[in-house]
């Protein structure tokens, strides 16, 4: 695609658009009575407008039905995780029984851990990513001292080389194979929030399996931005949250992963509770704990209805596209985005991005460095109307969500961007 920085440019990709249908659907946060501009969807995604009837719905049902709505809601409460299974295993490239909407992101990882991070004396490290996001690193530095290890010795994370702000793949794989026997679990974030760099999942997976190692992946920022395949992948298991990308609303239900090669292994451990018993057996109330088929026996607790409507709402709208278009269009808005932001200062004088320029290696997320007067630029570029996040120290995160962005809107913050950075 040969971009041009023209406000008419921009429009005519709005036109030709086949996913603008989409934009209408979503509610637009304003700021003195006028619509912003939206680039955060990789913290808080936009509320689906259907959102509010559905979780009404819920409550006409409670109010109506009691007890009933178990099994007479239009939704009926006891199956509520069934309906998120078809959309949920298109999203990651999984099968239907390897995917669950349950718990909250890190409440998934900690149940998964338990069941995937089994440390012996020689087999005990746990390789990340330096600067993973901090719920991952607390997770995984409790689980080691859960175990009995210290994470000063059983924790390897993996830094980029000097002067440079990602990590090579050849270098992850490295680290993994020189670490070798001793490695227990490779946990990495799939796109990695600060630098929105995407991992080469497969060979990172890989490599890990070629170690003895089981690989797991935090998915937060990954799920619904980049195409995934984690069953083909071989991915052992995974975890992601629904209130990015996926815009199910703040703190929605998450979801989880694991592979069906695990599913046979009764004497793989876990922490048991009501919700993943045999919904055969379940209202038997039996002592004896038999597992749901596939990743549903790792749940726990009762489904949260209320919690997960709007996820519900949410998922409607992306069985109406295909991860494949939105990645298409994905990869035009932050190719947009880049080359404007590159035209305006070449030299990078005032500015870097972080983030890797090839398109396989990054989701629809730009991570600006800000050479001087960071803070101030981001004030000013949000007091025109723009929604962004500020990273620290001196990072500013855009992100033109396929689903609701366009390009009209990238064209204008560039222009806003630019201002700012003159002003400081």
């Amino acid at each position: 695609m040969q971009f041009e920085n023209t406000l008419t440019f921009a429009k005519k990709m709005d036109r030709s658009d086949p996913l603008k249908k989409f934009r209408s659907r979503f509610h637009y946060p304003t700021s003195k009575g006028k619509s912003t501009i939206y680039f955060t969807g990789n913290s808080l995604g936009l509320q689906p407008k259907s959102a509010e009837k559905i979780i009404h719905q819920e409550l006409k049902d409670w109010a109506n039905k009691g007890v009933e709505g178990h099994v007479y809601a239009k939704h009926p409460w006891v199956g509520y995780h069934k309906n998120f299974k078809k959309t949920l295993a298109q999203l990651t490239g999984a099968k239907q029984d390897e995917v669950v909407a349950m718990n909250q992101l890190t409440v998934n990882l900690h149940l998964l851990m338990i069941s995937f991070y089994r440390p012996t004396k020689k087999r005990f490290k746990i390789i990340t990513e330096a600067g993973a996001f901090p719920s991952d690193q607390y997770a995984v530095t409790s689980q080691m001292r859960l175990h009995g290890f210290n994470p000063k010795t059983a924790w390897v994370e993996l830094v980029p080389r000097d002067g440079e702000a990602t990590l090579r793949t050849s270098d992850i794989v490295k680290t993994i194979h020189q670490h070798g026997s001793e490695v227990a679990l490779v946990l990495i974030g799939g796109v990695q929030y600060y630098t929105g760099q995407f991992f080469d999942i497969k060979k990172i997976t890989s490599a890990a399996h070629d170690v003895g190692a089981l690989a797991g992946w935090d998915l937060a920022h990954a799920v619904g931005n980049v195409l995934l395949q984690l069953h083909n992948h071989q991915v052992d298991f995974a975890v992601w949250c629904t209130y990015k990308y996926l815009n199910s609303g703040p703190g929605s239900i998450a979801g989880a992963f694991v592979h069906e090669k695990h599913f046979g292994n009764k004497s793989r451990p876990r922490l048991e509770g009501w919700w993943g018993n045999d919904e055969g057996e379940r209202f038997k109330m039996k002592k004896k704990f038999e597992p749901m088929q596939g990743v549903d026996g790792w749940q726990l607790s009762t489904f949260t209805v209320m919690n997960a409507a709007s996820h519900l709402a949410s998922m409607a709208i992306f069985e109406e596209t295909s991860m494949k278009a939105l990645r298409m269009k994905s990869e035009l808005l932050t190719g947009f985005a880049e080359f404007l932001l590159r035209d305006m200062d070449p030299n990078e004088e005032s500015i870097s991005i972080i983030t890797p320029s090839k398109i396989k290696e990054r989701g629809c997320q730009l991570s600006i460095k800000i050479k001087k007067g960071g803070k101030a630029v981001f004030d000013t570029v949000v007091k025109s109307g723009v929604i962004i996040d500020w990273r620290e120290p001196e990072v500013i995160r855009i992100a033109p969500a396929p689903l609701y962005n366009t390009f009209e809107e990238v064209f204008l913050f560039v222009k806003k961007f630019q201002k700012a950075i003159k002003k400081v």
